[in-house]
């Protein structure tokens, strides 16, 4: 028994027991492993605390998320209804400009209708007057003609004036 290394492993550590006891090893061992529990303790609750703050930041990030998304959707409708209010106005307001057009183009025709119909009255009393100074001079001849003269001249006078 005394011969074999297991007996003397089991008295070498009786006696290193003894000396931790002694010297009060045991209590320095179990102060430092209390210390260690309660850190990880302190830290499991900080763990705790952090992952229950997050999961309050996620949740307000989801809620803010939702509403930016409704607020884009009221946005995007928004642009909708101005867009189809914009091309309302648009389509009224050349309408309009057709129809102004029109009546602007319809006055212009007609006055150039009337000019023209003045024209050739003007035109066509231009050779009456013509033709009928070509009969009378060539049927009319003497003191009569230059009393036709003289009237026709003072006609013109009072009309022209």
């Amino acid at each position: 028994m005394f011969a074999e290394p297991e007996f003397w492993v089991a008295v070498a550590f009786f006696i290193m027991l003894g000396v931790f006891a002694y010297f009060g090893l045991h209590k320095t061992v179990l102060t430092t492993l209390d210390h260690r529990s309660s850190r990880i303790k302190s830290e499991l609750d900080d763990a705790r605390r952090l992952k229950e703050e997050a999961a309050k930041l996620l949740a307000e990030y989801q809620s803010r998320g939702a509403s930016a998304e409704r607020e884009a959707q009221d946005i995007i409708a928004n642009a909708k209804a101005e867009a189809e209010r914009i091309a309302a106005e648009a389509k009224t307001k050349m309408e309009d400009f057709v129809a102004r057009r029109t009546k602007t183009a319809e006055g212009k025709i007609a006055m150039a209708e009337a000019q023209a119909v003045a024209d050739v009255r003007a035109a066509a009393a231009d050779a009456a007057v013509a033709a009928a100074s070509t009969i009378l001079s060539q049927s009319v001849k003497g003191d009569v003609a230059n009393d036709l003269l003289s009237k026709g001249i003072a006609e013109v006078r009072q009309k022209l004036n």
